[in-house]
């Protein structure tokens, strides 16, 4: 069976974990500011702070923009992974769904722009399976917000699947808002588990690496002079060990992004004009990191049985989340998300796919279903 997702780990890894076991440092230490310092010359933004998970960061980047409760609304996708949306719920804020682009199964931009009110307290954008959204046509949107109604939206991008992805030839990351990675065990850079937030400004920077561990400041003399904690955090800290892990991981992963994409440039050649199949967009002004690769099919059933028969994984890797019971108060009409949710599916495409492999691939599914 062809997997649709593999653990990318480094031949490195173990050694440098039993290093930092060995060395009596295993909490928050050196390792993380070497792993910090890594990713921002990676990312091109010099203001990274890690943390144990992105669902923390992401709950950590809401509480720094966005912590208001009751009435405050945070507008964001249904087709993600959970984690997204349940950080809105653990900050005590609402949803309010933006629909869905069936081109690029990321937010519908006119659909959001519509549903901007007073309320809204920030916005979420979910770069998926690493294809970025259009943050020109966002921060537009925002300016004309800011212009109605005195007040700047604070836009949150969930990276989860977009670590080297670009738009306008620049990394995600980059562009002015609070940019949340994952580094959870398949992603194509791993820690084991982790993330990090990659910040727009100093302030916002330097606050985020107090709240992730308590309010507290680390760099003062505790015993000499303790700090006083102004604002309480979180235990949202990473580890050495897990940045130990990174720090191994950082050029296999750069070769698991390299080999996404080849395998997805392979599919998009090999793809086009299938009967029963529809590719998703590709904008020349963004480069996708093919974390996975989505498709719409007809009869996605019928489609996944003939991979499973094929030896073949395949899914839809994420529900839409608006259905769940712990949302429905937040229901809504999301008539572009009805269109595709139930055509999506993904097939392999990560660097484990080999050239015989894809071409399995891409026969079977040619052969129809």
């Amino acid at each position: 069976m062809i997997p649709l997702f593999k653990v990318p780990m480094s031949d490195e890894a173990p050694a440098a974990v039993a290093q930092v076991v060995g060395s009596g440092q295993i909490g928050q230490g050196a390792k993380v500011v070497e792993f910090e310092e890594a990713l921002a010359a990676r990312i091109g933004n010099p203001r990274v702070a890690t943390v144990n998970s992105a669902t923390s960061g992401l709950q950590l980047a809401l509480r720094m923009v966005a912590d208001d409760g009751d009435d405050g609304e945070v507008l964001s996708t249904p087709l993600t992974m959970e984690a997204t949306n349940w950080a809105i719920l653990a900050n005590r804020l609402r949803i309010r769904w933006v629909d869905v682009d069936p081109a690029t199964l990321n937010v519908d931009l006119d659909d959001l722009a519509r549903k901007i009110t007073p309320r809204t307290r920030a916005i979420m954008v979910v770069h998926f399976a690493g294809y970025p959204v259009d943050l020109d046509r966002l921060s537009t949107i925002v300016d004309e917000a800011e212009a109605t109604f005195g007040f700047r939206i604070p836009v949150i991008e969930d990276c989860a699947h977009a670590w080297g992805a670009t738009y306008r030839d620049r990394r995600i990351g980059t562009h002015g808002n609070i940019s949340v990675f994952s580094f959870q065990a398949i992603k194509h850079l791993t820690t084991g588990d982790g993330g990090a937030l990659a910040l727009p400004t100093d302030e916002l920077y330097q606050r985020a690496r107090l709240l992730r561990w308590f309010g507290i400041d680390r760099t003062a003399d505790r015993l000499r002079n303790p700090p006083d904690v102004p604002e309480w955090g979180f235990k949202f800290h990473m580890t050495d060990i897990n940045a130990s892990i990174g720090l191994a991981n950082l050029a296999k992963a750069d070769e698991a992004l390299a080999r996404h994409r080849d395998n997805a440039a392979f599919y998009d050649r090999e793809l086009a004009g299938v009967p029963g199949l529809e590719l998703t967009e590709r904008a020349g002004d963004r480069r996708s990191s093919f974390w996975i690769y989505p498709m719409k099919v007809d009869d996605r059933d019928g489609f996944l049985k003939r991979m499973d028969e094929a030896g073949i994984m395949a899914s839809n890797v994420h529900e839409r989340n608006d259905l769940h019971t712990c949302v429905r108060e937040y229901a809504a009409l999301l008539p572009g998300l009805d269109r595709v949710a139930k055509r999506v599916v993904c097939v392999p495409v990560g660097w484990w796919v080999t050239d015989e492999q894809r071409s399995h691939i891409v026969d079977t599914i040619k052969e129809g279903w």
